[in-house]
């Protein structure tokens, strides 16, 4: 039976406000990490957000957090190199993956990235959800297909996140969504909702933040 995708609902007050408190609390930058030996303790829930590079990752994240440097945001496909902790308080761990697809980049140093990748996808027992974040003004490209397909493989259940809606009309926007829940029923571990954002507008922002701080 084929899985049905939907957008994400608003979310109801409750979880909007566990939310709010969360990203509004203390968000501290607590390590960047090449090796699974640097990892830290993994005493906490935790959730990570990947994308191809120059999909607004880091826009994202200082969005959700309100906090315009956190992310280091670049023109430069593939700046990010390491495996970025960011600790949302006591409860959970906000991780900035390394953005993929980057061309510029040496051969030896996307091998190195993408063992990491693959390494902390399949042995982080604190992984709740990987967000995938899918440029609205392109869909899901080969290069995503890369991303979902380890996932599956590594049993991480993945969340997708439109962003830059802000940058299409309405009719593209919809196309989009098709496009995009066309390619996640081809994978076991997508999560059958896909939240739309706008670092830029704040759409959004509220349904990502209630979606972490509710999360079990």
């Amino acid at each position: 039976m084929a899985m049905t995708f939907s957008l994400t609902p608003e979310p109801e007050d409750e979880a909007r406000e566990a939310g709010r408190l969360l990203f509004a609390g203390p968000v501290t930058f607590v390590k960047g990490v090449v090796a699974m030996s640097g990892l830290p303790p993994a005493d906490r829930l935790e959730v990570c957000f990947a994308g191809r590079s120059n999909v607004g990752k880091s826009s994202l994240i200082n969005a959700l957090t309100g906090r315009k440097t956190l992310a280091r945001a670049s023109n430069t496909p593939g700046r990010t190199q390491e495996i970025n902790y960011f600790a949302l308080g006591e409860e959970r761990y906000l991780v900035d993956l390394p953005g993929y697809g980057y061309a510029e980049a040496p051969v030896a140093i996307v091998a190195k990235w993408q063992a990491l990748l693959k390494q902390y996808l399949s042995g982080r027992v604190t992984l709740r959800r990987a967000f995938v974040l899918i440029d609205a003004r392109h869909g899901v490209k080969a290069v995503d297909e890369e991303i979902l397909t380890l996932l599956d493989r590594s049993a991480v259940t993945f969340q997708a996140v439109l962003t830059k809606v802000d940058k299409i009309n309405r009719v593209e926007r919809e196309a989009v969504i098709e496009q995009v829940k066309g390619a996640l029923g081809k994978h076991p571990a997508a999560y059958p909702e896909i939240v739309v954002t706008s670092s830029e507008k704040g759409e959004g922002i509220e349904t990502l933040r209630a979606l972490i701080a509710t999360m079990e």
